[in-house]
């Protein structure tokens, strides 16, 4: 699947940097540099926070490997690639009501708001014209009948594409279509999933950072052979190798806030896609 990634400014901080470059020299890694890269997409926190020694072995992999992967990107040894990791944190670490505040001062005078409004139009009409350029119409059939040919769909995604996902659970109820939403009550998110079966399928929903949950869901159903479908950002995410097929949805952003358009009108289409798959009829409340 095309990636639909878009030039990086170049005063974007260490981390997507760091994103950028793998994805350009991930291709050409040994396979345990490439096992540490998707572990590290994976991982972020434990990225961060973890000892050497930890990271490896849950990475599955020794230690020095970590040295070969953080200098097979230019980086001096592992200590200074975990300060990518650790900044990242750091930059997402600030309030939302900071964010805000500082984006309202964009603004000028009474316009602050309308400047705000405008910023995210802008945004979300960047994010439709990026999923328009990277999901062809062959490749939302494919995933539409991988969905239609299911018994039930479970539905997986966590924080903010929580709402995408409980949205889908919404249409693909109306429309018919047997689905069950992962809601991760209580923490059983794991065992809910796993209540799948070979005639199932899950369609998982993350974008960076990954949110571990999600991930791990999907490797253990792809594991077990029952069909993935991921709506992903990136051909490094780790969804993108636990799949059967991914679709790229990709969110512009406006100051620290994403656009949410691109992954919902995405969901909207897949979902009638589906329908019209297996023959289902939309129930005419669907658009109440």
């Amino acid at each position: 699947m095309s990636s639909g990634s878009q030039p990086q400014p170049t005063d974007r901080p260490e981390f997507d940097r760091f994103v950028a470059l793998l994805r350009e020299r991930r291709p050409s890694l040994p396979k345990r540099l490439k096992q540490v890269a998707d572990h590290a997409l994976a991982h972020l926190d434990d990225m961060a926070f973890g000892s050497t020694a930890q990271i490896a072995e849950k990475a599955g992999v020794q230690a020095s490997t970590l040295v070969r992967f953080a200098q097979a990107l230019d980086y001096s040894g592992f200590s200074e690639l975990q300060e990518v990791f650790r900044s990242r944190l750091r930059r997402h670490a600030a309030d939302h009501r900071a964010r805000l505040a500082a984006l309202r001062t964009a603004g000028t005078g009474s316009d602050g708001g309308a400047a705000l409004l405008d910023g995210f139009i802008q945004a979300s009409e960047a994010s439709l014209a990026q999923l328009r350029a990277a999901v062809r119409p062959d490749q939302l059939e494919e995933a539409a009948a991988l969905l239609a040919r299911a018994q039930t769909i479970v539905l997986v995604g966590a924080r903010r594409m929580f709402p995408v996902v409980s949205y889908l659970a919404y249409a693909f109820g109306k429309l018919g279509i047997r689905a069950v939403l992962v809601d991760h009550v209580g923490g059983l998110g794991q065992e809910q999933a796993a209540l799948a079966g070979p005639g199932d399928a899950i369609l998982a929903i993350s974008c960076a950072p990954y949110t571990t949950a999600t991930v791990e869901i999907a490797a253990a159903a792809h594991q077990r052979g029952i069909p993935v479908l991921a709506l992903t950002d990136s051909p490094l995410s780790p969804l993108a190798e636990n799949c059967n097929l991914w679709l790229d949805v990709a969110e512009a952003d406006f100051g620290a806030f994403r656009s949410m358009a691109a992954s919902v009108t995405l969901a909207m289409a897949l979902a009638v896609a589906t329908a019209e798959h297996a023959g289902a009829s939309a129930d005419p409340d669907l658009a109440g």
